[in-house]
């Protein structure tokens, strides 16, 4: 009789090697040999036997240990070579370290429902201060008919005769044993001699619900808050989904939202802008206050009203309220009117750079530009100037 090959040498790793490295060949070698991957191989389901007989002592640290003692003597009687499919055998090894490969690992049992999504519009004020708000959607329930078994009587539900009330069903291919969900009963371990006419066996109904949903104050564009056990139903004995509900802002008529702060724009008058005043603008809870315009103010200059924006709900600070100011020009003026602005206009002759900066400095770069004198200026210049 043949003597047996060192169990290091099968599995091509040294005798120091660590559990890690022994599962990693074991699943490199194993891949390669498996008699699935090379039907009618002979000498591939040999090598296949050895190398997890092999698996089996090494990985196991009381019977390494015997066998780096004594050998294969030291592991005789104890498992290793037994070649069987029990507890411990070749195919529950191979499954533990392939069964997320072939199909992923097994689900037992009744399935738990699956998870649903509901988008919900706000108002803009609801967002930041929060509210209480009812949905209706659509939903499969349990069946109140038959209790969501989806039998026609108690007397109806009986054990799979195939799995025999398990849900597994054990597949032997060659020297692999695999457990599979039951095709009879899909992994409940039961079926159902007469289905519920209500559900029609399937144990759930087409309804609408009405739920309460609180709106946390300070949620922006795609928040959303879980209602736990609100989605689908599970199959029986299973639990239900989740229910997400995402918000999203409806546009507002005078504000703007950027993350915690506010956005506005404000009209004033030419003569505010110019002489400086106080207007009135709104704030989002509803009440307004007084911005104080100082004189000059220029069109698209911006004003920040502290603490006047939305407490943020992930962060907890208060954004502020941002007014841009618009200068109106006035329009439909009548002949005083006109006559007055033309007075003015002729008071601000000559005077241009001292009443309007702006406009004056940039004539003279207009000017600069069109006569030339701004490009010699750049080509004169050292390029350490600035």
């Amino acid at each position: 009789m043949a003597s047996k090959r060192c169990y290091y040498e099968i599995l091509q790793v040294s005798r120091t090697a660590s559990e890690t490295e022994i599962k990693r060949a074991y699943r490199k070698l194993a891949m390669k040999y498996h008699p699935d991957r090379n039907p009618g191989d002979k000498e591939a389901e040999e090598k296949f036997k050895e190398i997890t007989e092999a698996y089996e002592v090494l990985s196991d640290p009381q019977k390494r240990a015997a066998y780096d003692q004594f050998g294969h003597a030291g592991v005789e009687g104890s498992g290793g070579g037994g070649g069987g499919y029990g507890a411990g055998g070749f195919g529950d090894i191979f499954d533990d370290l392939f069964g997320d490969i072939f199909g992923g690992r097994r689900q037992r049992g009744p399935r738990a429902g699956h998870d649903l999504q509901y988008d919900m519009e706000i108002t803009l004020e609801q967002a930041a201060f929060g509210d209480t708000v009812e949905i209706r959607i659509p939903v499969r329930q349990s069946c109140e008919a038959c209790g969501g078994t989806g039998a026609a009587s108690p007397d109806a539900v009986k054990t799979c005769p195939t799995c025999g009330g398990a849900g597994q069903v054990r597949i032997q291919q060659g020297f692999f044993v695999v457990s599979q969900t039951c095709p009879a009963c899909h992994g409940s371990g039961q079926i159902i001699a007469e289905p519920c006419p209500q559900c029609r066996g399937e144990g759930l109904v087409e309804k609408y619900k009405t739920l309460r949903i609180k709106v946390p104050a300070g949620v922006d564009n795609g928040d959303r808050v879980r209602l736990r056990g609100e989605g689908e139903p599970g199959e029986p004995g299973a639990p239900a989904g989740d229910l997400y509900v995402r918000f999203f802002i409806k546009p507002h008529p005078l504000f703007k939202r950027d993350g915690s702060n506010l956005l506005c724009e404000i009209p004033i008058s030419f003569p505010t802008a110019a002489l400086g005043g106080e207007v009135e603008i709104p704030t989002l809870d509803g009440k307004t206050t007084l911005l104080k315009i100082p004189a000059g103010t220029q069109s698209g200059q911006v004003f920040k009203l502290a603490g006047k924006g939305i407490k943020s709900v992930h962060t907890g600070r208060t954004g502020d309220l941002l007014c841009t100011v618009q200068i109106e020009t006035p329009v439909k003026l009548t002949a005083e009117q006109r006559s007055l602005l033309e007075q003015f206009e002729a008071t601000l002759a000559g005077r241009q750079h001292t009443h309007s900066p702006q406009a004056h400095s940039f004539w003279d770069k207009v000017k600069a530009f069109f006569s030339g004198d701004e490009g010699k200026k750049s080509q004169d210049q050292s390029p350490w100037e600035s």
